[in-house]
């Protein structure tokens, strides 16, 4: 078909370098992102702060339990609101970005008919949006500790966002092999999820240390990624820890081991897309 025949056919041929692609495909994630961020709530700060409100019950509740319970103590010495925060904050961008990326649109949603949107963007968007939004909760929390309850003091902020981005990353890993199982089985993807979610309550470390574990039950939490990225950001947070069971090596292999399988895996599931499995979403 010839270029002319093309044009009437389909209209007029934008042609396209890489660069402006880039931008267009930029662009396309930025809008993506924007809208997911908004999928609950239609204004943004609604958004934001229902996330902040979500991450101070949290806080309330960890501190009130570690206080009734007189386990302030076993705690690494320092600000202990930094500590629990180090842990839940990890812990809620590890959870949302998993489950951000399973809930997002698959090869059979209706949104996948508006070109040039596809499942990777989708994926994406989905990814940045989580991020985004508790990225702008972390700042807004530790802005008003630091304003209203004491001076927040980190001994390695970069190292310690670094395992922010870590927890988050991983996340995602989780979600893409969630999401590519999906369409194959949706009520047993969403029971794994929520047990997935359920089980980092206790197995991502954000209670304790890695340290003061007895050697006997070390195996059951140096399995999971999130518990080292926790660890390890606690050792960036406070001068007086250093890990000595947990590293950063661990999570990242791990975690770009789950998205390769996980974008294999959606890959496959895509090119066998079918309009029925939406009804299963």
């Amino acid at each position: 078909m010839t270029k002319e025949r093309r044009r009437q056919v389909f209209g007029v041929e934008r042609g396209e370098g890489r660069l402006a692609g880039a931008f267009t495909l930029a662009e396309l994630v930025f809008h993506a992102t924007v809208r997911q961020a908004r999928r609950g709530h239609g204004n943004a700060l609604v958004a934001l702060g229902m996330n902040v409100l979500q991450t101070v019950v949290f806080l309330g509740a960890f501190f009130l339990l570690f206080t009734l319970l007189g386990l302030r103590g076993a705690s690494i010495r320092g600000d202990f609101l930094l500590y629990l925060m180090s842990g839940i904050f990890l812990f809620l961008t590890h959870v949302k970005a998993s489950g951000a990326v399973v809930q997002s649109e698959g090869p059979a949603s209706p949104m996948m008919k508006h070109a040039p949107m596809n499942t990777a963007v989708a994926i994406l968007a989905a990814a940045l949006s989580a991020l985004y939004l508790q990225t702008l909760s972390l700042a807004v929390v530790l802005f008003a500790v630091h304003v209203l309850w004491n001076p927040v003091v980190i001994s390695d902020p970069v190292g310690a966002f670094a395992m922010f981005l870590l927890a988050w990353f991983s996340g995602v890993g989780v979600g893409l092999v969630l999401l590519a199982l999906k369409p194959w089985f949706p009520n047993f993807v969403q029971i794994a999820n929520t047990v997935y979610s359920r089980a980092n309550m206790v197995f991502s470390g954000k209670m304790f240390v890695a340290n003061t574990l007895p050697s006997t039950f070390l195996p059951y939490f140096t399995w999971n990624p999130l518990f080292h990225a926790i660890d390890q950001a606690r050792g960036y947070t406070f001068v007086n820890y250093t890990p000595h069971y947990t590293g950063w090596v661990y999570p990242v292999i791990v975690s770009l081991i789950l998205v390769l399988i996980g974008l294999m895996g959606e890959f496959y599931t895509k090119r066998h897309a079918s309009i029925s499995w939406s009804a299963g979403r």
